[in-house]
């Protein structure tokens, strides 16, 4: 519904937008609109098409990493550690390998993958529930956790960047990963706080410090480095994290002696159809975008906050990204416009470009998922789900700009 909303006022701003300029006595100001409609949608598509093999390629390794055990592996190794995030739901209860499984395709970047598990896991955490129609503590921090968005792979994201002409579609990985620590933290640890959990419990304590040890290590060893050599060291490090999560999940597909080759087909079907569903998402929200970019008031936007931040005397670089970030706890598919029409105005590997993509992969869609798994099961009463999740995504925000001025 909001989206709905947003996307109608797109169109209507832009009109009224062109409506002055024609007064004013820009003639061309209706044909660029118009043309904007037709480059828009061509891009759209295109984009589209670019991805489908890079989905088609990670979801048929998430496949094999399935029927390998490698998602139930890391379910183990994190089921002390979730246990007391959750200490509402009965132990060994089934929901816990719901929450992993969903958790566990969070973090590798596979957002569609994740939802089927996600609705399942408040599915049955709803048999739990006493009060149908209002949310539990496990709802809610399992809800915060997803719009924290921790990821380790932001697949699409590389694969946008990739299609984008990036130089190093990679060298947003690290940043990216950072940033979203530091919003998931943020978001356990005001959910917790909200819900009287002790996070000084020994296992629970050790694991987030573990996390902000993993962050700090990374921003230091990174803050003694020069551009160059970040950059460099960001680019290695990342194609060698995802290649060698390539051969983990193949490896262990073999030691199992499952048709590894089979298992891929599989899930590569699944990123066809994956790619051919997003075509009609994509149309829509970088048409809104494109004609309300040309019409003018997207740069009186931007030009209104920078002149606020001036008068403030900070940087305003980041300025030109800030519309992603904005929308991103709305609607993926409207922050994703943003930062695809962010690249294509600044490039990709332009500060604002870059910053557009930590931005898209910090934290994820704070109102559409508490609509989309509330609204599956009848839950009206939200509590403080939607406080936790603003919050986490502020410091998802803060922490991306942060970073970004750290790496580039």
């Amino acid at each position: 519904m909001v989206l709905n909303y947003i996307w109608i006022a797109f169109f209507l701003i832009a009109f009224v937008f062109g409506i002055v300029a024609l007064l004013t006595g820009d003639m061309t100001i209706f044909q660029k609109m118009v043309d904007a409609t037709f480059d828009s949608s061509k891009t759209a598509f295109e984009t589209s098409l670019g991805l489908t093999g890079v989905l088609a390629l990670w979801l048929g390794i998430m496949k094999v990493g399935e029927k390998a055990g490698i998602v139930n592996v890391l379910a183990r190794m994190l089921s002390p550690f979730f246990t007391k995030l959750f200490p509402d739901i009965p132990k060994n209860h089934p929901v816990m390998g719901s929450i992993f499984m969903n958790i566990a395709s969070n973090m590798l970047g596979l957002d569609n993958a994740a939802t089927p598990t996600g609705l399942k896991a408040m599915s049955q955490m709803q048999e739990l529930n006493t009060q149908k129609d209002t949310a539990t503590n496990p709802m809610i921090m399992f809800l915060v956790l997803n719009t924290s968005g921790l990821t380790i792979i932001p697949t699409t994201i590389l694969a946008f960047r990739s299609s984008y002409g990036a130089a190093q579609p990679t060298d947003v990985f690290i940043p990216i990963l950072l940033a979203t620590t530091v919003a998931t933290l943020a978001g356990i640890i005001i959910t917790a706080a909200w819900q009287r959990i002790n996070i000084f419990q020994p296992t629970l304590f050790l694991g987030l410090v573990g996390l902000m040890a993993f962050v700090g290590i990374i921003i230091w060893g990174f803050g003694q480095m020069d551009k160059q050599t970040m950059g460099t060291v960001t680019s290695v490090a990342s194609n060698l994290i995802l290649m060698s999560i390539i051969v983990l999940f193949i490896g262990a597909g073999l030691m199992r002696e499952i048709n590894v080759y089979d298992a891929f087909i599989e899930g590569a079907k699944e990123g066809f159809h994956t790619a051919v569903r997003i075509i009609p998402y994509l149309v829509a929200i970088l048409v809104a975008v494109g004609v309300f970019r040309a019409s003018g008031a997207m740069d009186l936007l931007i030009s209104g906050i920078k002149w606020c931040m001036e008068q403030c005397g900070l940087n305003t670089d980041f300025v030109g990204a800030l519309p992603t970030a904005f929308m991103k706890p709305l609607s993926g598919s409207g922050a994703r416009g943003l930062m695809l029409e962010a690249m294509k105005s600044y490039g990709p590997d332009s500060f604002v470009g870059r910053l557009s993509c930590i931005f898209q992969g910090s934290t994820d869609t704070t109102f559409y998922i508490l609509a989309v798994y509330f609204g599956s099961i009848g839950v009206r009463y939200t509590r403080h789900a939607v406080a936790c999740g603003l919050l986490a995504d502020l410091v998802g925000v803060i922490a991306a700009i942060a970073v970004c001025y750290i790496f580039f």
